[in-house]
């Protein structure tokens, strides 16, 4: 930048969980810096779709999940089990609340759920393999809140055809609150997810799923997978249009 070699800049940044990145403020060509665009994760408010852009978390890539492609496998097959979490069950949170109540309802037995005290930062080559074999053997995948309401498991569950069902909260901090939010990105898009506010709400929602047809199901997965496909590909188009008319018209 000291030697004005580079003319434009655009940053993709993975925020912040609670949508705090004063750090980068200063660097914004509005206020003097040299960043001309930026596509940041969750829900910040600063998103104004004109200099700063909200951009999806997407699966775990630094964890090694693959690229998954869909197949009519994938959308046929009998699933085993009705629900699936592998994941850090953090003390008096709604994660060990959600553990709870399958454990209490006996639904547990009907899922695949394996809980682990301390957030590990890399899979092993098992504990990836297993967590791949949940997500393609459950109709759905529970996610619950963590330090932010978006989070890989959403969009790995999507490319196994897994449904999401969502812990549809606000979490503490500095992302909006506007009534959109959390996941405002998804819900724009018409992610065909399951949202719920209270995990009280899971029984009577399990329950239903038992009476669903296997053609139900396949249907329902059908949507998924294209609706994923779909976002997928309408991100990287706005992605290069925003960058286009930001870099490359007027030039």
């Amino acid at each position: 930048m000291q030697f004005h070699a580079v003319n434009r800049v655009a940053v993709v940044l993975l925020g912040s969980e609670r949508c705090t990145n004063d750090w980068i403020s200063p660097y914004l060509r509005r206020h003097g810096g040299f960043v001309d665009l930026l596509f940041l994760v969750y829900d910040s408010p600063w998103v104004n779709d004109k200099d700063v852009f909200q951009w999806p978390l997407g699966v775990a890539t630094y964890r090694q999940f693959p690229v998954v492609m869909p197949n009519s496998h994938m959308v046929s097959s009998a699933r085993p089990f009705l629900c699936n979490f592998l994941g850090t069950v953090y003390k008096n949170s709604s994660r060990e609340t959600l553990m709870g109540i399958l454990k209490q309802t006996g639904l547990d037995k009907e899922c695949i759920t394996t809980g682990r005290e301390k957030w590990l930062p890399q899979e092993t080559v098992e504990s990836l393999r297993q967590y791949q074999t949940a997500l393609a053997q459950s109709e759905l995948t529970l996610c619950p809140v963590g330090i932010n309401t978006e989070c890989y498991r959403i969009y790995e569950a999507c490319a196994y055809g897994s449904v999401p069902v969502v812990e549809d909260m606000l979490t503490p901090g500095g992302c909006s609150a506007a009534r959109s939010s959390p996941l405002r990105l998804l819900k724009a898009a018409g992610a065909p997810f399951i949202f719920l506010k209270d995990w009280k709400e899971l029984p009577g929602l399990l329950e239903k799923e038992k009476m669903m047809s296997h053609e139900e199901r396949t249907e329902r997965r059908r949507r998924l997978l294209e609706w994923y496909s779909s976002f997928r590909q309408q991100m990287k188009d706005r992605f290069t249009e925003v960058l286009e008319e930001t870099f490359f018209k007027n030039s």
